[in-house]
């Protein structure tokens, strides 16, 4: 273990003492091929040592500005104090116990704080109703899991629809509604039964659905959910066209069907709501949320209609979810949300669509930007107006040499999804290395 001095702060901006990958970085990585499945994904040699607020440390001392938070995770920036202490004082108290068997406090606090936000009418039948019931798990696919289970349980249904482009997780039933690479399912198979995918965004893919597969091979009265991203993550942060999701719960309403919302990536006050389905004031049956709602802590959750969580006990459960120390995290991460980061996330969106609309305006292989809040992205083009996925991969690599970690999504696009906390001077610190890479 490498000893870091965690009383050093570290600085508001890149900075860089090594080549990359530096020499300890070097090592770690080679004991890690060693030892590790082929399987995880690294899109350029990092090696953290330790993080605060925006910005990372490697092994070698490099400093890094993190455009990335971990896969849209640390939503209160990494280490926020406020959870640490709230992780520090729960873990002297008790690490585990599961909540699948017996009770404590932090799981039901959670609950609660998550029930009473959730985006779903609200109760007209007593003051100590609450308008959703919850289930915790350890992972957005967890979620995604349960969420057809129950789907599936409450309709007495077996078809699901989901979308093109989709990601809802690598676990078999997860991995059955994801849509996003044929990597992620190649010689998996068969899988999980019953899922038809559609084009996601547009209202021609839902008359498609209706006119179509409605009246031919998919029979809605036997459809138990359309699940649905209300922004696409790993497809390309596609924010669908207007109307698109109201007319998803108008044709759910109308044929009895269940309307599940993952909200794993682009929930938690990423897009400056904490739901970001409240953009377009449609209520869902059913949501899946994980990464940001702990700040690094592994947990997720599933929140339903209190009506519809009607699964007996010994149903479904599970180990780890719900975990004391990550709900006290929680805890903390929706405190900090709500008293400043989704503002926040918002006014900092802001800055950034305008900083990118200002480098596509300088560089045409860059698109005009797109997302809500901190959930952003742009594409890239060849010269000949083509998505290109090789140019995106190289600016991804440069930025990293020069001190910005970013991440790619759908076809040709890069990802910006910071930390809640990131403030005027590093998204421009950010704007200002890719200008230079598209000079250069």
């Amino acid at each position: 273990m490498l000893s870091i001095p965690i009383n050093r702060p570290l600085p508001s901006e890149p900075r860089l003492v090594t080549s990359l990958p530096g020499s300890r970085a070097k090592a770690i990585i080679e004991r890690d091929r060693a030892v590790t499945s082929p399987s995880y994904t690294r899109d350029y040699p990092l090696v953290v040592a330790r993080g605060e607020g925006c910005m990372v440390e490697d092994v070698d001392g490099n400093v890094f500005l993190d455009m990335t938070a971990g896969i849209a995770v640390t939503a209160t920036g990494h280490a926020h104090p406020q959870v640490v202490r709230a992780i520090q004082e729960q873990s002297v108290l008790l690490l585990h116990m599961s909540g699948t068997d017996f009770y404590y406090e932090p799981m039901v606090e959670l609950a609660e704080q998550l029930a009473v936000r959730a985006p779903f009418p609200k109760p007209q039948n007593g003051k100590t109703s609450l308008p959703a019931k919850v289930f915790f798990t350890n992972s957005g696919a967890e979620s995604n899991e349960g969420a057809i289970k129950l789907a599936r349980y409450y309709t007495k249904r077996s078809l699901i629809v989901a979308f093109l482009g989709a990601f809802h997780g690598r676990t078999y039933g997860a991995m059955s509604l994801t849509g996003s690479k044929t990597v992620q399912r190649a010689h998996f198979g068969p899988l999980v039964p019953g899922v038809t995918h559609i084009p996601y965004g547009t209202h021609a893919s839902l008359d498609h659905l209706e006119q179509q597969l409605f009246a031919t091979i998919l029979p809605p009265q036997e459809v138990a959910a359309i699940v649905v991203e209300p922004i696409q993550g790993e497809g390309g942060y596609i924010v669908p066209e207007d109307g698109f999701l109201q007319r998803i719960r108008e044709i759910c309403d109308r044929h009895g069907i269940l309307m599940v919302v993952d909200e794993v990536q682009a929930g938690m006050g990423r897009t400056g709501r904490l739901f970001a389905i409240e953009h377009w004031h449609v209520m869902p049956d059913i949501i899946t949320t994980a990464k940001g709602i702990a700040s690094g802590m592994p947990l997720g959750a599933i929140l339903s209609r209190p009506q519809l969580m009607t699964w007996p006990p010994g149903s479904h459960a599970t180990t780890f979810g719900g975990n004391p120390v990550a709900c006290a995290a929680g805890i903390a991460t929706l405190q900090l949300l709500e008293s400043g980061l989704m503002a926040n996330s918002t006014q900092m969106g802001e800055v950034l669509q305008a900083g990118l609309t200002q480098l596509h305006e300088r560089f045409p292989k860059i698109s005009p930007p797109r997302g809500k809040g901190l959930m952003v992205a742009v594409d890239l083009y060849d010269e000949e107006g083509n998505l290109d996925h090789k140019l995106r991969d190289r600016i991804i690599q440069e930025a990293f040499l020069r001190g910005l970690l970013l991440l790619g999504c759908g076809k040709a696009a890069i990802r910006f999804c910071p930390p809640l906390v990131i403030n005027q001077d590093q998204i421009h610190i950010a704007l200002n290395i890719l200008s230079d890479i598209f000079s250069s």
